[in-house]
């Protein structure tokens, strides 16, 4: 979309709305290209509009959306939104103040035309690549190859609005070695040229086709070196607890009473960073906020939590800019954008060094939050757990479920890697909302594992 067709579609969305009413629209144009056993699989093109509009009402927000821009359309969704605020307000009033916009707003520049311009023969071009790699390795590779422009803006009723447009690509590969050994490597950017097929799957076969005989280890308490993508798979299930302004008002958080003390070892410094380059940057949040950094643990020791609107009246705060729906998600916000600061090792092979008997970690699978008060996750290793002896990698391993506390696990870190890396989940189901964690390699000693 143009600036001013956003802006025309925010504007009649607002209208409709009615006073105090707030209107968010997204545009995702995506390509996303899925290949199985070395060949491609699914090609999924979308370009869609959706249309956001809330209403609030005696301290409550009714929400509705569509994905038709016509006037009908809209109001029709204005009235469903309408119809929800009054039915919550039946129950009683509630506390959330009014929408606040910032119409001052930054611009993190994290836009790249060659991603926008959803190119299937990059992505082709990235498959063959992948598919040559993984021939010679004598594995099978699968995964996604993907990229999306997303223009998103919001408007206020009769106060006017602000709008944005950011690009994000993605490639997963999962290499899988004829005896069912697998290995993973994934990468996430701003900008698909910084994408680069061939390393990622050098890196997945590696690990697939890496030593002959999986060793296994009893359930017990090991030195565990993680690769980034499982610091950041780590980092983000600590968001949901700990960081989670909504939580932390209700008294559910992890951080409840214990900001200002420490929580993690000294050499943890967590901050949602959504200005810097290396994260996908977004200049507001659903709600029209603007995004500024924010300190979680610095030096080990708590200092925030992420608010949106709602979050931020019930604890007497500000919103921070981490509202995920207009007028707060259910679940609370949510910080988008972390940045964990690396350490003094030069890679993973020195993480490993002092460790005599440990477990290295590609990334987690089927994680959940067990306990969300005390952090306590379980999760299970894949794609590319091995065992540590004497210092270096030596054996593959079966995979194993981890069961400890994130607060715990970042207690008794002991080294990270200089280098950060993007790490993503990657998966896109519904509307996109590519967002990633910033992190280094780490090592922890005595992790938990149950099984």
């Amino acid at each position: 979309m143009s600036v001013e067709e956003a802006e025309e579609i925010t504007g009649r969305a607002a209208r409709y709305a009615g006073p105090g009413g707030f209107a968010f629209v997204t545009r995702e144009r995506s390509l996303m290209l899925r290949f199985a056993a070395g060949r491609p699989t699914q090609s999924t093109s979308i370009d869609d509009r959706t249309v956001e509009i809330a209403i609030p009402f005696r301290g409550h927000v009714g929400r509705a959306s569509t994905n038709a821009v016509d006037d009908a359309a809209l109001d029709e969704c204005a009235s469903r939104a309408r119809t929800a605020a009054r039915a919550a307000a039946a129950t009683g009033d509630g506390r959330f103040p009014g929408f606040d916009p910032d119409h001052e707003l930054v611009d993190y520049e994290s836009f790249d035309a060659d991603t926008a311009a959803l190119d299937a023969g990059l992505g082709g071009a990235a498959l063959a690549e992948t598919f040559a790699v993984a021939g010679d390795h004598g594995v099978e590779a699968h995964g996604i190859w993907t990229v999306a422009e997303l223009e998103y803006g919001w408007e206020l009723a009769d106060e006017g609005g602000g709008w944005a447009r950011h690009t994000d690509a993605f490639m997963k590969v999962i290499c899988i070695a004829p005896g069912g050994r697998s290995g993973y490597a994934s990468q996430a950017a701003v900008a698909v040229g910084d994408i680069r097929p061939r390393e990622l799957a050098e890196r997945a076969a590696g690990k697939a086709a890496f030593g002959s005989e999986t060793a296994g280890l009893p359930p017990g308490e090991y030195p565990v070196v993680f690769e980034a993508q499982a610091t950041g798979w780590l980092l983000d299930l600590l968001a949901g607890c700990a960081f989670n302004g909504l939580a932390h008002a209700e008294g559910r958080g992890a951080l409840d009473g214990r900001l200002g003390e420490r929580v993690t070892a000294p050499a943890i410094d967590l901050s949602d960073s959504p200005g810097n380059r290396r994260t996908l940057p977004r200049e507001f949040d659903a709600e029209g906020t603007r995004k500024a950094p924010i300190p979680l643990i610095q030096n080990g020791v708590a200092h925030g939590v992420a608010h949106d609107i709602r979050s931020a009246a019930l604890a007497g705060e500000r919103s921070t800019g981490h509202a995920l729906t207009p007028g707060g998600d259910p679940g609370g916000p949510h910080p988008s954008n972390l940045v964990l600061a690396g350490g003094g090792a030069a890679d993973e092979t020195e993480l490993c060094a002092p460790v005599e008997r440990g477990i290295y970690v590609t990334r987690l699978w089927y994680a959940n939050v067990v306990r969300p008060k005390e952090t306590l996750i379980t999760a299970v290793t894949r794609d590319g757990t091995f065992l540590i002896e004497d210092g270096r990698v030596t054996r593959p391993l079966r995979d194993l479920r981890l069961t400890d506390s994130v607060l715990g696990i970042l207690s008794r870190t002991e080294a990270l890697t200089r280098g950060q890396a993007l790490t993503s989940d990657g998966e896109f189901y519904g509307r996109r909302f590519a967002y990633g964690v910033v992190c280094p390699a780490l090592r922890a000693d005595g992790v938990r594992f149950t099984g």
